[in-house]
């Protein structure tokens, strides 16, 4: 029998022999933001291991509040740029892709950490998660170089041989803060509306585009919610959600990557009850565009038994293909299962549940 998780997937030049990506977890373990020889090891061990789409960790942009930890990677400055060309040269060497995930705090960087502590945190209008006015707010010339700055790591990843990129615009960080209307108070351009305030993620995938071409995939990652508020809804309707997706539509992104928490909650209870479509399902069905969801896959023991076929923990697995097989989204993005066990996707490939284990969360000591 045909399985959903395990057929090909294409699009533009990107083409992977199953529908399983590995989520975007930070790692923190790349000293002076330089990737090493581990870093490419670990991520060649899941493209090993049977994963489709490696996306990376949060690699962040050549701006100095950018990040608060000297040992998140770069994907700026020639050092840490030869060392992820060596991860790229790793995962295809395992016939594997990649796309890194390009990043900025924004104000979740507290201002004084990181590897410039002496830069200020960007943001949209210098505000906190609580509205707090801590700095002015930036002029459109400093937002412009922002924009810039994403294009320029991502015209990086074209040349260093990355298969496509991700743009990380969910969780409270800086592409997000400019989405939320209690940190974006704006009055001008990249204000305003929620599709206005995303002009500013619009106008970064324009610019990539720009960098890397026709045909190089573009993913852009969002969420509802936030780091600082589970509950946060940018669009409380469907008709918001759209106006405000299509917005990257129309600005020439080809997937989104939508968050969260847990992939089988729908995204407008209030509409279609507990078996509605989730996130990703809406985005889908509102932009036309493919999607990709994520959120706790594969973490529990119930879920290990339901590639079993034990009992009513099934509908884990049921639910998961039977969505695939309907086309409610098109790749699932793993991550903390694979962060754990690297050879996860070959395991369910072939049948072997039996060697499944839960989640540890040990496994962020290191990277195995």
């Amino acid at each position: 029998m045909s399985r959903p998780l395990f057929s090909p997937f294409k699009i533009k030049s990107l083409e992977l022999p199953n529908r399983i990506a590995m989520a975007p977890m930070t790692r923190s373990f790349s000293p002076g933001g330089v990737p090493g020889s581990d870093v490419a090891d670990y991520y060649a061990r899941r493209a090993a291991g049977g994963v489709g789409l490696i996306i990376t960790e949060g690699t962040t942009v050549d701006r100095g509040g950018a990040s608060n930890d000297e040992k998140v990677p770069n994907f700026h400055e020639a050092e840490a740029l030869e060392g992820w060309g060596n991860v790229a040269k790793a995962v295809h060497a395992e016939n594997g892709k990649i796309a890194p995930q390009i990043w900025h705090q924004g104000m979740m960087r507290k201002p004084g950490t990181g590897p410039h502590p002496e830069a200020m945190s960007d943001s949209p209008s210098g505000l906190t998660h609580t509205g707090k006015q801590v700095q002015d707010a930036p002029s459109d010339a400093d937002v412009d170089d922002m924009v810039m700055a994403f294009a320029n790591a991502a015209g990086e990843a074209k040349r260093l041989g990355f298969d496509c990129v991700e743009i990380h615009g969910a969780h409270g960080y800086l592409i997000d803060q400019f989405f939320w209307d209690r940190m974006n108070i704006r009055d001008g351009r990249f204000g305003g509306s929620l599709p206005e305030r995303a002009t500013f993620a619009a106008d970064i995938i324009r610019e990539t585009r720009k960098a890397v071409g026709d045909d190089m995939p573009i993913i852009l990652r969002f969420s509802q919610w936030k780091q600082q508020e589970y509950t946060a809804r940018l669009a409380e309707t469907p008709e918001e959600l759209g106006a405000f997706l299509n917005v990257f539509a129309d600005a020439g992104v080809d997937m989104l990557h939508c968050s969260q928490r847990r992939y089988w909650e729908p995204e407008f209870p209030e509409l279609d009850g507990e078996n509605g479509l989730n996130c990703a399902g809406w985005a889908k069905k509102l932009t036309g565009l493919p999607t990709i969801t994520v959120g706790s896959v594969g973490l529990s023991s119930d879920f290990f038994g339901a590639f079993a076929g034990e009992g009513s923990a099934a509908r884990s697995l049921d639910d998961l293909e039977e969505r695939l097989d309907r086309q409610e989204f098109d790749l699932v993005a793993v991550g903390r299962a694979l962060l754990h066990d690297p050879d996860w996707a070959a395991k369910i490939r072939d049948g072997r549940h039996e060697e499944l284990e839960d989640y540890d969360g040990k496994s962020l000591m290191s990277l195995t």
